[in-house]
Formats: C-alpha cells, structure tokens, sequence
C-alpha cells in the first residue's frame, strides 16, 4: 500500500513538473515563492523516486536491466518498449550528471542489475556546462559503477538530437558524444549512438515526428531509440 501511495504522488507531481524539468527549472518561476514552491516538489520528487528505489531493491528484484537517466528515461514506458525484460526505471526528470553520481547507490549499486542503460548529461550541456566537465563525471559514473558492480555490463547512450529553439545546443552535443564513445570504449561499455538515427540531415535538427517539443520523444522518438538499445541489449542478454 506505500509502494502504491508513493507511486501516486510520483505520477502527480510529475504532471505538475511537467516538461520543466528536463532542461532546468527555474527559468520558468516569476517569484521567490514559486521558486521555493517548485524546488519543494522537486525534492519531494526525487526522495519518493528514491524510495520506491530502496523497497525494489530490499524486495530482490532480480533486474536484468536497470535504466540510468533523466526525463527521456523517466518518461519512457519501460513495460511498453522493454516489456521482453525484467527491467527498472531509475531516471529522474530535470537530473544531472551530478544528480546522478549522488543516487548512485540507490539507483543502481543496490539492485545489483546484470545490464544498465545510461542515457544523462543533456541537462548538463543546456545547462551551460562545458563538455570536459560533464565528462569529468562521466567518468566518476562509470568507475563507480565498474567498482561497485564489476559483473554488470553497460550499456552508454549518445545524447539525443535536438530541435526548434534548442537546436543551437546540437553541435556541443555532436561533440560530447564523440567523447562518450571514446570513454565507452577505454571501459568497454557498449555505445549506443541514438543522435544519428533521431536527426534529420537536412535540418540537422531532430526529426519532428520524434519529439514533442524539440526535447522530449513521441512514442515514435521512444521507438526509434528503443530499437537501437534493444539491439544492444540482445548481443548482452541474448533475447
């Protein structure tokens, strides 16, 4: 009955959240008492997150796959495009880099998964951060994870394509992802570029039909990057 309870405001709170926290919160807010209000929810968000986390992990949940990531993890269906494994959704809309090395130990060192996926950082650059900074804990994620979890393949996601005003940001994200394959391969993750298949040539933005609002993916955006992780997950799994 907790479990349920919390699983409740989770789903309430991120329809009041809404598509704010994936790029940041506070440029959204017109007063101190709705910047407190709004960074109230959000931690709420996040511990219930983390306690729904904890009871999975102490119920043994015996994941082949626990998802790492942001708003594009937490907004994803994982019954839906992953319903073939047993299977954990750990992102957190509006998360970090930073955010993420914090909850690690929820998140994924005490699930104990034999696969994780990791999709994180674009907060990161439309943020304002600098490339060798994220990179930086990206690092700190992946050596945290082979220390805590030697066993555990991983499975490192490129940063999405992006579209209409945050189209400018998709040339630092061309440029952090080649880094994030680089940094696959030094620790033999498995890389998995969704940029490419999301973006549109032409326009070099991420196809319309992919995202909602330049940002977040459709159920065809989810599709598309389902099938390139999946593929990578057949070749760990072998199904």
């Amino acid at each position: 009955m907790k479990k349920r309870i919390i699983i409740t405001v989770c789903i309430v709170l991120a329809a009041v959240l809404g598509a704010s926290l994936y790029f940041g919160i506070s440029s959204c807010v017109k007063s101190r008492k709705e910047a407190e209000e709004r960074e109230k929810l959000v931690r709420e968000y996040i511990e219930n997150k983390k306690t729904i986390y904890a009871e999975e992990n102490a119920a043994g949940g015996d994941f082949e796959v626990i998802f790492l990531g942001d708003s594009l993890t937490d907004g994803c269906d994982i019954a839906k495009y992953y319903g073939e494994y047993r299977a954990s959704n750990r992102g957190i809309g509006g998360d970090t880099t930073s955010g993420l090395i914090e909850r690690l130990q929820v998140s994924a060192y005490d699930a104990h998964p034999q696969v994780i996926v990791l999709l994180i950082g674009g907060n990161d650059i439309l943020g304002g951060k600098s490339v060798d900074s994220v990179c930086e804990n990206y690092r700190t994620i992946i050596t945290g994870i082979r220390q805590h979890l030697p066993d555990t393949e991983i499975v490192w996601c490129s940063l999405s394509a992006l579209g209409k005003d945050w189209a400018k940001h998709n040339e630092t994200c061309i440029r952090c992802n080649e880094r994030i394959r680089q940094l696959a391969e030094e620790y033999g993750c498995t890389f998995v570029d969704i940029f490419t298949p999301l973006c549109d040539p032409e326009t070099n933005e991420i196809f319309g039909e992919y995202t909602v609002e330049g940002v977040h993916f459709t159920d065809a955006g989810y599709v598309v990057v389902s099938s390139a992780v999946k593929e990578a997950l057949r070749g760990i799994l072998g199904h």
